[in-house]
């Protein structure tokens, strides 16, 4: 497996293909799968809606907590055996999963599938390509997303198709199998190359939390950050979660609104090509926050417009495009304020709670919808949270902790 690369750095040629198959293939079928077989999984199991959608919930926040210790991992060794050992922890998950008797085991088959999700998902991956990309990560970042954002438009109408004709459970079966044959391997095989040690951390500024000996992670940027995530991450992913219902309340039917999910993710790519232009052009607090911002409007776009179909679907392509972005913004937040040091830690740390929101997501998506009198009022109320959200964006650049900003330095906005 030869590499490539500049100042000493290796780039294995494996990886960026492999990392690209096998986030599509994760997200695909351990995240994307659920929201297309909820339906029928309630109405063969008589499990309620609440109580199937929260064991999804848990997985995601185990997730969010598992994220934490695997990203110290990642640090020091890479993602060869963390991501080898999740993808088959996966595998088990969704067997698990498919083979439930009763709502307990069903549960613990999500408990399951959330340690794989954080070993799986973009984080390791971000982590991997970070390291071994250096200076040129923005460019391979995008290549995996722009993979990862096609991960519901092949997944969702495919495990719709399944379901056609076979049970959610056969369903499962099946995808686990797929899951099983391209991510184990992939991983195991690809991910070999030599872990780079980490770069030095850049020298202290003035501006900088570690002028004044605060640590990044307490540093009053690195905390606004988080809120701002977690306000966001709570939205977007119960839109994700919500869009189903939303649309098939407003005339589409199961099948349209399975496709309608799967062209959001095509939305996703495309957005992630724009994303290294946006990052040339604009300050990283200037991004975060218009990018936030955006993700509010699209929301409060699908909240508003009662049909056609086919506008809705359109409307949903456009929130993909914003939220191909978010993804990449997320994934740089780190290294775009306080450098490549300790990434993974810094980055599982920032996102945990931007996770555990993603995770109450799902269920506070259904919980909050009857509440509210609706889908429609539920998004109406996501996009304000966005607009909070973009709000507090604007007080993330580590130099406001210290300075005011300066007009000579076009990175400070």
């Amino acid at each position: 497996m030869a590499a490539t690369g500049t100042g000493g750095r290796s780039r294995p040629r494996a990886v960026l293909p492999a990392l690209c198959a096998t986030q599509i293939t994760s997200w695909g079928i351990v995240y994307y799968a659920f929201p297309v077989l909820l339906p029928r999984l309630t109405a063969d199991t008589g499990w309620s809606l609440n109580a199937s959608t929260a064991a999804f919930s848990l997985a995601l926040l185990v997730s969010a907590v598992a994220g934490i210790p695997i990203g110290r991992v990642l640090d020091r060794r890479g993602p060869r055996a963390v991501m080898t050992v999740g993808s088959a922890l996966g595998t088990l998950a969704l067997l698990l999963i498919a083979a439930a008797p009763n709502l307990p085991v069903f549960t613990c088959g999500w408990i399951l599938a959330g340690v794989a999700m954080a070993a799986t998902f973009y984080p390791p991956a971000f982590a991997a390509v970070t390291r071994w990309w250096g200076p040129d990560r923005v460019r391979a970042l995008t290549i995996v997303t722009l993979a990862g954002g096609l991960a519901s438009t092949v997944f969702a109408p495919l495990t719709a198709a399944l379901a056609e004709h076979l049970s959610w459970r056969a369903t499962y079966a099946v995808l686990a199998v797929v899951l099983a044959a391209i991510t184990i391997p992939a991983h195991a095989i690809a991910l070999r190359a030599p872990w780079p040690p980490a770069p030095p951390a850049p020298p202290a500024s003035p501006a900088s939390p570690s002028a004044d000996r605060t640590p990044v992670a307490r540093s009053r940027p690195f905390l606004l950050l988080a809120v701002a995530f977690t306000l966001s991450g709570f939205a977007m992913y119960a839109v994700v979660m919500g869009l189903i219902p939303l649309l098939t309340e407003r005339g589409a039917t199961p099948t349209e609104a399975a496709w309608a999910l799967g062209l959001g993710g095509a939305g996703q790519t495309l957005g992630r090509t724009l994303y290294a232009g946006l990052s040339a052009r604009t300050s990283v607090t200037t991004r975060t926050a218009t990018l936030i911002a955006l993700g509010g409007v699209t929301t409060a776009s699908l909240s508003f417009a009662p049909g056609p179909v086919p506008l809705l679907i359109g409307l949903v392509v456009t929130a993909g495009v914003v939220r191909g972005n978010l993804t990449l913004l997320q994934a740089t937040a780190v290294t775009d304020r306080w450098g490549t040091t300790d990434y993974a830690r810094l980055s599982a740390l920032l996102g945990a709670p931007a996770r555990v929101a993603a995770a109450l997501a799902p269920w506070a998506c259904a919980a909050l919808a009857g509440t509210l009198g609706g889908y429609p009022h539920l998004f109406a109320a996501l996009a304000a949270l966005s607009l909070i959200a973009a709000l507090l964006a604007t007080m993330t650049h580590p130099g406001l902790s210290r300075r005011p900003l300066s007009r000579a330095d076009p990175r400070q906005a």
